[in-house]
Formats: structure tokens, sequence, C-alpha cells
């Protein structure tokens, strides 16, 4: 599998349920509703205290040299206004295009590059060679934001960063109006046709069910995953065989394999028994931007919005 799918991957060993700001000083939880009705820590509120996937992790003071070492983080970062915080990102962080991209690698990170920048704050996705251990031997903060199982969980990390960095207040906003933006467009969508769909990850092909994060997004508008019926749901991303999906005949599908591996309606008829397929006789096949299909952080209403616009399509048919 690609890299870009390892972060949801890691939900398959079960993700946890991360908490997020409270009143400064105090240990976060975001089990409940996220910060968007706490008060805002400012420069003179830390030290913070945040429960993340390495631990409960207090920060003394508001940091300034901020590394992000995960595209979803960064996207999260600029969006709750810590952007001018933020001194360099990872190589896979394309978004927003003024965040400091440099050639530090979150796949491979290396310690001593990191250290070079000077950061009072390295946010992370994965616990990859260690990284968590190796940056806490010399004394630089660290938080580990893993890959969620659920909505509620991103919006917790959401608020979780909005603490750590000083900028509670926004982050409050920001979960606030996804949440918004996501009921308004479940609302507005019919859920009345029964509809199946295939989400495809890559052409393997592996696909995501119902259990999963992706899976929760396409559940709010009342589609009928055909994954969740494989005979081995490997911890909610299966390996699907072509002649699986051709059996199971969606009525959508959506490909977040597009850039990275050339995708589209076009491709899939060329597999062996697919060119009958429903969602390709119909148009019903949905290029996604691998990215945005990809991370849990601010753009998860973007990837909604093309979900909700295919849906409204297949139905009016």
């Amino acid at each position: 599998m690609r890299p870009v799918r390892t972060a949801f991957a890691g939900a398959l060993l079960g993700t946890l349920v991360l908490t997020g700001c409270g009143q400064s000083g105090t240990t976060a939880n975001t089990s409940a509703a996220p910060a968007a009705s706490s008060t805002a820590t400012t420069a003179t509120g830390f030290p913070v205290t945040v429960e993340a996937a390495n631990g409960t992790i207090t920060i003394e003071r508001r940091p300034e040299r901020i590394i992000s070492l995960s595209a979803v983080h960064t996207e999260t970062l600029f969006a709750i206004g810590a952007g001018p915080q933020v001194i360099a990102v990872d190589d896979q962080s394309n978004h927003p295009p003024q965040a400091p991209k440099t050639d530090l690698s979150g796949y491979k990170p290396n310690v001593e590059a990191i250290v070079a920048e000077k950061p009072d704050l390295v946010i992370v996705s994965d616990d990859l060679d260690q990284i968590v251990a190796k940056l806490d031997k010399v004394n630089v903060p660290v938080l580990l934001e893993t890959a969620p199982a659920k909505l509620d969980d991103a919006y917790g990390q959401i608020a979780d960063l909005g603490a750590a960095t000083g900028n509670q207040d926004k982050a409050g906003e920001l979960v606030t109006g996804m949440k918004a933006s996501l009921a308004k467009l479940a609302a507005e969508t019919p859920k009345d046709h029964k509809l199946t769909y295939y989400h495809e990850l890559d052409q393997t092909p592996y696909a995501a069910t119902s259990t999963t994060f992706i899976g929760q997004i396409y559940g709010i508008f009342g589609l009928t995953n055909i994954a969740d019926k494989a005979p081995d749901t490997a911890g909610g991303y299966p390996k699907l065989s072509a002649e699986f999906v051709a059996k199971a005949d969606p009525d959508l599908i959506f490909l977040a394999d597009v850039k990275c591996c050339g995708q589209s309606k076009a491709t899939l008829a060329k597999r062996p028994g697919w060119k009958g397929l429903s969602a390709i006789k119909n148009d019903q096949v949905v290029q996604l931007d691998d990215d945005v299909a990809s991370r849990w952080g601010p753009r998860v209403v973007d990837f909604a919005e093309t979900v909700g616009a295919a849906v409204a399509k297949a139905a009016g048919r």
C-alpha cells in the first residue's frame, strides 16, 4: 500500500480516542464536545496539558518554532491560525501553498535534521523509526496524533492542536464549522435510493469499510459499502478481488488513486469483468483528490461535498 494510506492503516491497531484542550494548565477532554465554547489559551495561559497518543504532554510555553511532519496536521495548524508559528513542514505537506515545505520526511524522520531547526514543538501522525522517543531524548516536545477511527477523534485532534499552540478559540470555531457543514450536506442529500458504493484506495485493489474514518464520511449520506461484505475485512482495509467488486456491482465508485496511480473510468473499464459495471455504464465513477480523500483535517468537508454531489447525481437518474 502506498504511504498516503499508512496513516489510516494505523487505525487498524486501535486508534486511541484522543482528548483535546481544556482550560490552560489542565488536562483537556474532547471525548465530549470539542473546544468551541472554551476559553482562549493565550501566551500567558501556558503551561497546557494535552492527552495525545504518546501520553500526557505538558507544553510549558506557547510554541513559536513548530515543525509538522504530517500533511494533515500542517493543514490543521494553518486552519486554526497557527501558521505564523510553523517554521518547517515535511515534504508531503502540500497544502496550504504558503506552508514552509522542506525536505524533512515524516516517513523517514531524521532527528539531527529536525533538531537543527531548533523546534519548540514537533507534531507527527506516526511514530516511525521511534521518532517520539528520539525527540524526547533531546528534550524536544512532540505530539503524536495518529489516524482517527471516527470523526469525533478528528475533532479532538483539532482541539489538541489548538490547545498546544495557543489557538484554542479558532480550533473550536473550526470544529463547529465542520460539524455544521457536514450536517447541512447530510440533510440536503437524498438518502432513500439505497445506493451502494466502492471506495478504492489503490488499484490492488484495497478498499475501506464502513468501520473506518473514510467509511464514516460516506455513512452520513446513507450509502451501503460493498467492502463491508469482504471475506476478510482486515481491520477495515480489505484487499478485494476484481471478481468481488464485479459481483457486487456498486452504483458508485470513488477513486482515491487518481494523482498517484492515474486511475479513471477508462482504466477501470479495462479491468477484467469491470466494463459492464453499473457505475461505469452510468458514468458514476468519481475521481477524488487523493490528498483530500486521505486526510482527516479541515478539508474533510471538501471530501464530503464531492461525495454528496455524486450521491445527488446518482439519485437523480
